[in-house]
């Protein structure tokens, strides 16, 4: 048996009760289940259907997402999530970077790093090292003026958490601002790449070994291991080629507003939900939601 998720933009809440029915008549569904009126719903089906990517495509210009998965073991013991344009808003280097005024051209690096187009360690250490010399003082100045968490996030992490589930903050930025949001969030762990600061000033690297692509991996394998979960008890989440491996290899691997080279490559894509949608996807209901 599989689990049909359909949700979309809880400020537009247009998720219409015909919709629904129409697709659940169409694939032969069970009885739909509101997890939250006109936001999210859900209904079991036998197999996946043929033309499964094509009505995909539809309810996407209609401002909707599809999340076809097994039935079985859909509520996670794990979150692993990615912060820059997953768990906040912005590329905290982004934001850096433009107080150093090099904004502009550090975030086209980011863009390309994140689509999959450059190495990422190299595209790493090129950005950092155009903010030699700020003042350390500039990402606490950062984090209070420039970042903003993304909607949903704390719902997410509070939510899996009054459930028995581990959380864990795994990130290509930097330890100066997941230690911050982890703590905001409620994160029980974070780990991300440590900017290398000499008499108060960055000097324009980063600590050895840089945590990438396959350290997200590694990240996964370490943390379950040490807690005594399976790879198919973990929900991942990220939005770039970085986080490309993590969310292959957990259970359920989703791409939230994801980079398109990411969304080619991932089954489960998030793109007009916030970040509760992994909560409707487990089988929650908005009145679960710890809030």
């Amino acid at each position: 048996m599989f689990s049909v998720t359909l949700l979309c933009d809880p400020r537009e809440r247009n998720l219409g009760g015909a919709l629904v029915e129409s697709l659940r008549n169409a694939w032969g569904g069970g009885d739909a289940v509101w997890l939250s009126v006109d936001e999210a719903a859900a209904f079991t089906i036998p197999q996946v259907p043929s033309n499964a990517p094509e009505v995909w495509e539809s309810l996407q210009e209609q401002g909707v997402d599809l999340i076809i998965q097994p039935a079985s073991n859909r509520k996670k013991k794990m979150l692993l999530a990615d912060m820059d344009s997953t768990m906040i808003r912005q590329e905290c280097i982004d934001e850096l970077a433009a107080e150093a005024g090099v904004g502009a051209k550090v975030a086209q690096i980011t863009a390309r790093a994140m689509n999959g187009e450059l190495d990422f360690e190299a595209a790493l250490d090129e950005r950092v090292g155009l903010l030699r010399g700020l003042p350390e003082t500039i990402i606490g100045h950062v984090v209070d003026t420039r970042i903003t968490l993304m909607p949903g996030g704390y719902e997410l992490v509070q939510t899996m958490k009054a459930n028995g589930a581990y959380t864990a903050l795994v990130s290509g930025g930097f330890t100066a601002f997941t230690g911050r949001i982890a703590t905001a969030l409620g994160f029980d762990e974070n780990r991300a790449n440590t900017l290398l600061v000499e008499n108060g000033q960055l000097t324009g690297s980063v600590a050895r070994p840089i945590l990438g692509r396959e350290a997200k991996l590694e990240a996964l394998d370490d943390i379950t291991a040490r807690r005594g979960i399976d790879r198919q008890d973990v929900i991942a989440v990220g939005d770039g080629m970085n986080d490309l491996l993590m969310l292959e290899n957990a259970g359920t691997g989703v791409a939230l507003h994801g980079k398109p080279a990411l969304q080619a490559r991932c089954d489960v894509r998030v793109n007009h939900g916030d970040l509760t949608a992994l909560l409707f996807i487990q089988g929650y209901t908005r009145d679960e939601f710890v809030t």
